[in-house]
């Protein structure tokens, strides 16, 4: 692939010959909007290189003949394409900010200046030529209030958080792709989308209900325009390289630090007689080269009566690890057919088939020792880590990517997202439209665990890999669909000063689920093991399987929400704003309805008189309120529980025992969705010609009625889904672009800022604690915070043990780690726990710079956090096996003065390791090069001799350059809403170089 791309690149280069032509100079003058000369104008003949500037007192002189095409292009102002002729003057009008575009809101689009909250519009473009399979992951950096934590597994899906952490259930925002309510994007084409708009303020969010409360991202795909067919063709390649790989002890090291631990805990030296290997299992099992393949082709066609657009992608992505791999394609339809002047219908569909990696994890890399060789020559099979050091319960690394987890499940997901509209307009100004859409989703998947021997050093003799002698085979299917239907009536009117845009609106939602699995092992007592075929890999494999032990379960459940919507957007003037919505969701699984509300006002300052002479092109200050809902539950249906097996009611009839069935939970008939209630207030402003722009918001919001659920007794039976406690979130955007043009030099410079201010205000009662792991939810404390011990140092001698408060932990010795008796009452105890670290940044950050010279582009997007910590879940050892050490472990106390943070080699106890403490923390802060790209568009007068329109390579790295303090593979940790910030060491966010093509016929 990448042989054929610098063929091409050759040939074309050498096509790509400049030509000249004969031709008089055409002279002029160019004006601003008030009639004042201007320097530095751009003035270029179409379609070619040729071009001048404007000097000081807006002259120009260009080589071209009367009747030629000139344009006329300055930052800030309006780009004009003019008939050449001899001194002519051209009068340049100030440009519309990019704060005046139009945007896609729900149920509609509107012009961003007529609405009172925050929505951020990236270009489709933005994301088109990004190696990332799912399209959200490019928007890293980009949006203010946005945070995305990637992960770096084929296909998988970011964490995202709009504006902080709203909920213990669930933090990913609502996606309307094409109108259709979804949560995720996975299955989107980047190439195919048009636009993402990103909503964060009550009054754009309201109208969602209660699927709004997280933030709503809007993805619009391409549509065609009217005019002649258009063929757009593009392609990449890329390789992936991990960058920043921990640093752990190599096979001599690792057996001095052993056996310094062996004399800790009192035991002799190990004999390494029959293991002196020296094995970087983390580069073992590393792909030699993975590669990112993405091939993508549109057809679109438009007439004042017809538009279709048809788009089509493929995409090969490896993994970091060998014999991962995955395979999408996309489809990608679109046609709107005008009727007549008041009726047009359209169809809209897209459609996804996905082979889905057999995923892998660095973990057993980093915790297998090194001292073992990965593969037996003489015995012709892998090897066995010893069975003192971890081989019971760490299998050999390569063995598992080369046999165990190498092409031995299958899995398969379909899916077709689709729409339908028709919309007639029922007189001037009033339409109605109804809408059916719908998304079907289909997982499919069947595996097999083979039986295989390695070589066993200690015996001198072959065993089963990990003790498993039968072979297995399980299967598991699962069905979603989800439909939606609209019924939605707007009207438009402007009279004299006052202009309305109203929508009001009835919506129907059901979504049906299903899935069954299963599993069976092989008939070894009939002498059968179950073959390594993909043909015998079903649980009712005959006669292979034993029937006794074939097991299956199978679950459904359905859910439904009926709404009613209305929405009004109101200007007096063009300069006073006013929006107000109103939504009404009834929901199968509550029987409370949820209303949600917004109203939010905004003044267009430099619309007034006053602001005439004023500095400011354009200035906005703007304010909403709300309350929106979040429709989130551990489970289907949290008022009403289900039955479960359970002891009462049991009875035996006859010899036949009965099994008694009990309610899973106590029912609740009040409970009600969360209710986020949001306040936004800030300003919008453009100067210095539209050259700069800038706009702040401060945003509030409180999640009260918390989903909770809550024991009230001892039994499963005694607990009960309440509405109880409170979290805030608050915090400051700030963003700012800069646009210039200086001769044929164009640029940009932009960033953006937020800070974050999480806190868990109330749970169900005063001391009520929610632990997972080593995170916590805890009144005063931010959601999902880090709760353990805090480290002092380390205990450097008797006298100063009998100097510290006495420890109530468990057993410790001189060398271990010294916490902090933090409630000053004489022991180390449990009620010296606190928050020993935050997840959630003080303030995520982007910056990018982009510039265009001539046929060449360059940019540079650079995103990080600061202030997060991250919870280390890896190298810290472990009670039950012995682990590879990080490097850092060379440093282990092994005497007074030799260390006072890492603690001795001694994991015997688990005094160090069992009880969570700070020295798990690790600074979260990071830096990273996003994306630097250089590219070059070929000569469009060129292009066209050859009916080509546009021609454009590329050059694209991603996550070359990461400046962090961790010492895992990434500083990005995702996880869930109570549990994230933690590195299990599992994956690292690869670094991506590769070259692209696009061509438009």
């Amino acid at each position: 692939m990448r042989n054929s791309i610098f063929s091409l690149m050759a040939f074309v280069s050498l096509l790509c010959l400049p030509s000249w032509a004969s031709a008089q100079n055409i002279s002029g003058k160019v004006l601003d909007e008030m009639g004042m000369p201007m320097p530095g104008v751009s003035v270029t003949l179409v379609s070619s290189t040729t071009g001048t500037i404007t000097d000081m007192d807006g002259n120009f002189s260009v080589a071209a003949n009367p009747g030629d095409q000139l344009q006329f292009s300055f930052m800030g102002y309006q780009s004009q394409t003019v008939v050449a002729s001899a001194g002519m003057t051209v009068s340049l009008k100030p440009a519309t900010t990019d704060l005046s575009e139009v945007v896609v809101i729900g149920y509609g689009t509107a012009s961003k200046r007529d609405l009172t909250g925050s929505i951020v519009k990236v270009k489709g473009s933005d994301v088109a030529d990004k190696p990332n399979t799912n399209p959200v992951a490019s928007l890293q950096g980009k949006v203010a209030g946005l945070q995305i934590t990637n992960a770096g597994q084929p296909g998988q899906e970011p964490d995202i958080r709009i504006r902080g952490t709203v909920s213990k259930f669930k933090t990913k925002p609502l996606y309307v792709i094409d109108g259709i309510w979804n949560d995720n994007m996975s299955f989107v084409n980047p190439n195919d989308i048009d636009s993402i708009e990103v909503l964060k303020d009550p009054s754009s969010l309201a109208v969602f209900g209660v699927r709004g409360a997280n933030g709503v991202i809007i993805i619009s795909t391409k549509k065609a325009k009217e005019g002649k067919t258009v063929v757009n063709f593009n392609t990449s390649t890329g390789v992936k390289d991990i960058k920043d790989a921990p640093s752990m002890t190599n096979g001599d090291q690792f057996r001095t630090l052993y056996n310094q631990q062996r004399a800790n805990q009192g035991l002799t030296p190990y004999d390494y007689a029959l293991y002196m290997g020296d094995t970087n299992w983390v580069d073992e099992i590393s792909a030699n080269n993975p590669m990112i393949t993405m091939y993508n082709i549109s057809v679109s066609n438009g007439t004042d009566k017809n538009r279709i657009y048809v788009g089509a992608g493929y995409t090969q992505e490896d993994g970091l690890i060998k014999n991962e791999e995955f395979k999408k394609f996309t489809f990608s339809i679109n046609d709107e057919l005008k009727v007549s002047d008041r009726f047009k219908v359209g169809v809209g569909m897209n459609g996804y088939d996905a082979r889905l990696p057999q995923l892998h994890d660095f973990n057993s890399a980093l915790n297998a020792t090194p001292i073992v060789t990965p593969f037996n020559v003489a015995e012709g099979v892998y090897n066995q880590l010893p069975s003192e050091i971890g081989g019971p319960q760490i299998g050999n690394p390569l063995a598992s990517v080369d046999v165990v987890n190498n092409g031995t499940q299958i899995n398969r997901d379909t899916r077709f997202v689709g729409n339908a509209f028709a919309e007639f307009k029922l007189i001037d100004n009033l339409k109605i439209r109804g809408n059916y859409l719908a998304d079907l989703g289909f997982s499919r998947g069947r595996g097999y665990t083979p039986v295989f021997d390695v070589f066993d050093a200690d015996s001198n003799q072959l065993t089963p890999y990990s003790g498993n002698t039968v072979t297995k085979v399980n299967q598991f299917k699962s069905d979603a669909q989800y439909v939606q239907q609209e019924l939605l009536l707007t009207y438009d009117k402007s009279f004299g000063k006052h202009e309305f845009a109203s929508v009001f609106g009835y919506t129907r939602s059901e979504t049906r689920y299903s899935s069954m699995d299963g599993t069976v092992l092989a008939d070894v007592k009939n002498g059968f093991q179950i073959p390594n075929d993909p043909r015998f890999w079903y649980i009712n494999v005959s006669p292979f399987g034993d029937i006794a032990s074939r097991v299956s379960n199978s679950s459904e459940d359905s859910r439904s929400t009926v709404s009613y919507l209305a929405r009004v957007l109101y200007n007096y003037d063009g300069k006073y704003l006013l929006n107000a919505t109103y939504r009404n969701d009834a929901s199968s699984e509550l029987t409370k309805k949820f209303n949600a509300w917004s109203v939010g006002a905004a003044w267009e300052i430099s619309k007034e008189s006053f602001m005439d002479n004023s500095a400011f092109n354009y200035l906005k200050i703007k304010g909403s309120a709300g309350q929106l809902g979040n429709q989130v539950s551990s489970i289907p249906y949290p008022a009403y529980p289900g039955f479960v097996a359970g002891t009462a009611g049991a009875a035996v009839f006859g010899d036949d025992p009965a099994i008694g069935l009990t309610s899973a939970f106590i029912p609740n008939d009040e409970l009600n969705w969360e209710v986020v209630t949001s306040y936004e207030f800030g300003f919008e402003l453009a100067t210095l010609k539209n050259r700069l722009s800038l706009e702040a918001n401060y945003y509030d919001k409180k999640t009260s009625d918390l989903l909770d659920f809550v024991f009230f007794g001892g039994n499963q039976a005694s607990r009960k889904y309440v509405n109880a406690g409170e979290i805030s979130n608050k915090g400051i955007e700030l963003m700012g672009t800069w646009k210039d043009k200086v001769g044929d030099f164009e640029y940009s410079v932009s960033g953006n800022i937020t800070t974050f201010e999480n806190e868990v205000i109330s749970t169900y009662d005063s001391g009520s604690i929610f632990q997972n792991g080593s995170s916590i939810v805890k009144a005063g404390a931010p959601i999902g915070a880090f709760y353990g011990y805090e480290v002092e140092g380390v205990y450097q001698s008797y006298a100063d043990i009998l100097a510290s408060p006495p420890s109530a932990l468990g057993s410790y010795d001189v060398g271990d780690l010294k916490f902090k008796d933090r409630n000053n009452d004489g022991v180390i105890d449990g009620d010296d726990r606190g928050i020993i670290g935050n997840p959630t940044p003080d303030f995520t950050y982007g910056f990018s710079f982009n510039l265009n010279y001539k046929n060449f582009s360059f940019s540079a997007d650079f995103q990080g956090v600061y202030g997060n910590e991250i919870w280390r879940d890896w190298g810290n050892g472990s009670t039950f096996a012995p682990f590879n050490f990080r490097s850092d472990r060379l440093n282990a106390w092994n005497g007074p003065g030799t260390s006072n943070w890492e603690p001795r080699l001694n994991t015997a106890t688990g005094y160090n390791v069992n009880n969570n403490s700070s020295y798990m923390i690790e600074d979260g802060s990071y830096m990273r090069l996003r994306n630097i790209q250089l590219g070059y568009s070929f000569d469009t007068k060129f292009l066209e001799s050859i009916s080509i329109q546009n021609l454009r390579l590329y050059l694209n790295a991603q996550n070359p350059f990461t400046w962090a303090n961790n010492s895992g593979f990434s500083p990005e940790a995702p996880g869930s809403p109570t549990r994230f910030g933690v590195d299990t060491g599992g994956y690292p966010v690869p670094a991506i170089y590769s070259l692209g093509l696009s061509v438009t016929f």
